[in-house]
């Protein structure tokens, strides 16, 4: 069963482009693991420096996987400077 997630990120203003930067990398290699249907990044474009990352995986299994990602453990460590609030995560089966 496809688990979809939806992960949402709030950046402080004055570090906006280290942010995209980050995610950048994030996306590509993440895109490449095994399981990973969709992996897209998505800005905010009524409140600035909130970003979404809308997943889709094969398994809950990949997805399991892909948070031992050394890819995935850079961002979170990097990213965690920058944020203006801790981030939240949405995980669900579809269901209709």
């Amino acid at each position: 069963m496809n688990l979809h997630i939806v992960a949402l990120f709030k950046f402080q203003e004055n570090y906006l482009m280290e942010a995209v930067e980050l995610f950048q990398n994030l996306v590509k290699e993440t895109r490449k693991e095994e399981g990973c249907l969709q992996y897209d990044l998505i800005e905010d474009n009524e409140n600035k420096g909130t970003f979404f990352l809308v997943e889709l995986w094969e398994t809950r299994e990949h997805h399991n996987r892909h948070n031992g990602q050394d890819h995935l453990l850079n961002f979170r460590r990097d990213a965690s400077k920058i944020l203006s609030e801790t981030a939240q995560v949405y995980k669900g089966f579809k269901i209709y």
